[in-house]
């Protein structure tokens, strides 16, 4: 976890603006509406004791009312600007205990899974990279699982249509009426396996369910279920007869992760659970139960959402996502798209480390994840063999980072 550089959280912005230097105390009732017109509020108390014809105001007309003084309106009380309250210990803990449940199945992507859990908390989605038999499908499965989440996996082909992904009307003999009937994209987590097998009609299915939330069939638009979160997966070899997704779709997942191979020991695990009967089709047979209601992960986004942000460190994001911009090894810099998801993914991050503040720091550990897929290398840069892993290395090391 990352921590702030002189472990001392910063002050929060104050919003009510300093005085200038020839600025003078006022007191509240020295102003325009509660200075009387003439003499003093003593003499027009009395004035109106007296009645009309005598005291200050002797000068009214028979009928006309005296001035009575109008006691001022009470001033709303000042908003407190305080530092938010420190992230729920609870909820950090249950989802901490969703992580432990998938290490029960699943051997050495703790790192996947903390991504998995950050995409949720921001709403987002994730493009997973591994090469096959690194158990992308079983963590989709068993972080569902481990959540009480609907999952449903769909194998992405050359010859899968639009409307086998977002469902389609069908017609009824018995009514002789067309309904709808739901494909899989109406679930919590829906696992696009091997996306860059299809062709870009097909790829192009998912988007509106990505951004709106929503699928439209026949000019009538079908909410999706809360929480919604598209994991696609496209392995790093075999590209003969794929279709890679677009720079345009490619920005509408919030993270790539990309799923290593494991250690010797953490294979040797794999191993020894399976020689003891280990079957990944049987999740509850490896002891894998809910542990996190969707309430959980409500109460966690509300909290999320109020993790603060300093000027600098929005400054400092911003820096990084344009100097993608202005390297010579990219054709395609980071988009202001990019540069929210940076800022949603460091909340995120910085609220599972127990933070109620975003350091630079949070920043830096979320850039490689939320930003790789984002840039498009140079055809000379590749040449040459630079990655976008090393652009973005060379990046954070040239911004300066904010003290």
């Amino acid at each position: 976890m990352t921590q702030h550089p002189d472990g001392t959280p910063p002050q929060p912005d104050r919003f009510t603006p300093a005085p200038g230097p020839d600025a003078q105390p006022r007191p509240y009732g020295d102003r325009p509406h509660d200075e009387p017109t003439s003499g003093s509020v003593a003499d027009r108390v009395s004035a109106a004791a007296q009645g009309p014809g005598q005291g200050p105001d002797a000068s009214l007309q028979p009928g006309e009312q005296p001035y009575a003084p109008q006691t001022p309106a009470p001033r709303p009380p000042a908003p407190a600007y305080g530092a938010p309250p420190a992230p729920s210990l609870e909820l950090r803990q249950s989802l901490a205990a969703v992580r432990t449940e998938v290490g029960k199945a699943v051997v050495g992507q703790d790192g996947a899974v903390t991504s998995l859990l950050i995409a949720l908390l921001c709403k987002g989605h994730v493009l997973l990279e591994g090469v096959p038999g690194v158990a992308k499908t079983l963590l989709v499965r068993t972080l569902a699982a481990s959540l009480d989440l609907g999952t449903k996996r769909v194998q992405f082909t050359p010859d899968l249509m639009p409307g086998d992904v977002t469902g389609s009307l069908v017609y009824d003999a018995r009514t002789a009426e067309f309904s709808f009937r739901e494909g899989p994209v109406f679930t919590n987590l829906l696992l696009a396996d091997e996306i860059n097998r299809t062709p870009p009609k097909t790829q192009a299915s998912l988007l509106e369910a990505m951004e709106e939330r929503q699928v439209s069939v026949d000019g009538t638009p079908r909410p999706l279920p809360d929480p919604f979160l598209v994991i696609a997966t496209q392995n790093p070899v075999e590209y003969e007869g794929t279709y890679p997704l677009p720079e345009a779709q490619l920005d509408r997942f919030l993270l790539k992760v990309v799923l290593p191979l494991p250690e010797r020991e953490q294979e040797v695990e794999v191993l020894a659970r399976h020689a003891a009967g280990f079957d990944p089709r049987d999740l509850a047979g490896a002891g894998v139960r809910p542990v996190a209601a969707r309430e959980v992960l409500d109460r966690a986004r509300a909290e999320v959402a109020r993790v603060q942000v300093a000027r600098e460190v929005l400054g400092y994001a911003v820096d990084v996502c344009r100097a993608t911009r202005h390297s010579p090894s990219l054709s395609l810099g980071v988009s202001p798209r990019g540069a929210t998801a940076l800022l949603a993914t460091s909340r995120a991050w910085a609220w599972l480390s127990g933070r109620s503040y975003v350091t630079p720091d949070d920043v830096k550990a979320l850039a490689h994840p939320t930003l790789r897929h984002r840039v498009q290398l140079r055809p000379e840069a590749e040449l040459e063999g630079v990655t976008a892993e090393s652009v973005l290395d060379t990046v954070l090391a040239s911004v300066p980072v904010p003290r």
